[in-house]
């Protein structure tokens, strides 16, 4: 799976945009890539202009991070307190190549993760019927140890609210669970508290007709968004109870599926018929009929993440390759810091780590003996967080003074699968 990340998120040997591919030779540089990403990169990570101003004619230098903090310390802002765009800049420094430390062994594959949008949850959910969520300002406690219901071979994809009080879970069936895992001061173990509600997505109630891959909560918290193997995708409104939506998407199963941007009227989704495609609910062309069609993958899409703000995602494909994508349909209000880095796990076993503007592989992370199904990145400080099949979920950060360096990997055989199950 790829995402964006602040610093910040996915693997593979190709770089591209719609307009086609892009080497990771030369100077690094396209025309294509130096655009407004890069500059909306820039400005939102640049530091206070009083710390970055310099003589005329001299070389603009990055800012060090001893002259922000000093600059903090004389609150040169005059808010006695770094801002988001210079927060950014310190921490876009620093990759999360030390490590690992373990966070948890599971019983079975991990299958999919995430953090809550503050980064003080994670939320890993395994074959074998458990999701956990792990306090993350508690030394990674774990918070609830919920065991699943009506579960179909695994988990397929989990999500939680923006108010984090609500979890969905899917899987190979036309059934979503929601589950009130409460207050964040609330503990609880498997199931003691917690009722599970199933939400329907089927037309006629026949829960066997067809599976969900992908499901996501609207930034509001008050819609889902779901893609099934049946080739359609969903919105099903929480409020009513029901499917308000449904879309006879693509001519092969939908495997991925999220809202563009905070307003949810574009939801972005990737299907085995190696198809992106864009979807406008204001201004449906026809039925059927998607907005925009973005060729380029050569085999299925596995995985897509917006970077929220109704232009940029990237996909992973079933070719080996991640693509960034550009939709050109609208401008952006967003106030997101920049995102720097793009960042996979890979079949290989290892978790992969980008530039977003030059397209260069910066890092590389091995320790798992299994493909990593799912890699998270802090939505504030530079940690990941790795989820494999080898059961085990790991923690990077970036390295420490006089720390010994990443360790060596212990040799393995390298797998390669196929199937919908990569993300």
């Amino acid at each position: 799976m790829g995402r964006f990340g602040k610093g910040v998120s996915s693997r593979d040997d190709g770089y591209a945009s719609s307009s086609g591919s892009l080497s990771q030779g030369g100077n690094g540089q396209s025309d294509y890539l130096d655009h407004e990403i890069a500059q909306l990169t820039k400005l939102r990570s640049q530091p206070h202009e009083f710390l970055s101003r310099t003589a005329p004619g001299k070389l603009r230098l990055p800012v060090s991070t001893v002259k922000m903090l000093v600059g903090r310390e004389v609150n040169y802002s005059g808010r006695g307190r770094f801002s988001a765009a210079d927060s950014c800049h310190v921490l876009s420094r620093y990759l999360p190549v030390n490590g690992p430390w373990k966070v948890d062994g599971m019983n079975s594959r991990v299958y999919t993760s995430h953090f809550s949008n503050d980064g003080s949850f994670f939320v890993a959910a395994s074959q074998e019927s458990n999701i956990k969520i792990y306090n993350v300002d508690k030394n990674w406690k774990i918070q609830k140890d919920i065991e699943t219901k009506a579960l179909r071979w695994t988990i397929t994809d989990t999500s939680l609210s923006p108010d984090q009080r609500f979890l969905v879970y899917a899987s190979i069936c036309a059934i979503v669970n929601i589950v009130d895992v409460g207050s964040s001061t609330r503990e609880s173990l498997a199931n003691v508290t917690e009722i599970h509600e199933g939400l329907d997505f089927s037309a006629d109630g026949d829960e066997d007709e067809f599976g969900i891959f992908s499901v996501k909560f609207s930034t509001d918290g008050q819609e889902l968004v779901a893609a099934g193997s049946d080739n359609f995708i969903y919105v099903y409104d929480l409020q009513a109870n029901k499917c308000s939506l449904r879309i006879p998407a693509h001519k092969s199963d939908v495997n991925t599926v999220c809202f563009a941007d905070e307003t949810g009227h574009l939801i972005f989704s990737g299907s085995d018929d190696s198809l992106c495609k864009v979807w406008d609910r204001r201004c449906f062309i026809s039925k059927g009929r998607a907005n925009g069609v973005l060729m380029g993958h050569l085999e299925g899409i596995t995985f897509i993440d917006s970077r929220r703000d109704g232009r940029y995602f990237i996909s992973n494909g079933k070719d080996q390759t991640t693509k960034l994508w550009d939709i050109r349909k609208m401008s952006s209000n967003t106030t997101d810091t920049a995102q720097k880095y793009i960042y996979t796990g890979s079949s290989d076993n290892s978790v992969y780590i980008y530039d977003l503007v030059s397209g260069a592989q910066v890092a590389k992370l091995d320790f798992h003996n299994a493909p990593v199904r799912d890699c998270c990145w802090h939505p504030i400080y530079p940690m990941l967080i790795s989820s494999s099949w080898d059961c085990n979920i790991v923690r990077w950060e970036i390295p420490g003074i006089g720390e010994a360096p990443l360790p060596k990997r212990r040799t393995v055989r390298a797998r390669r699968f196929f199937g919908r199950a990569l993300r």
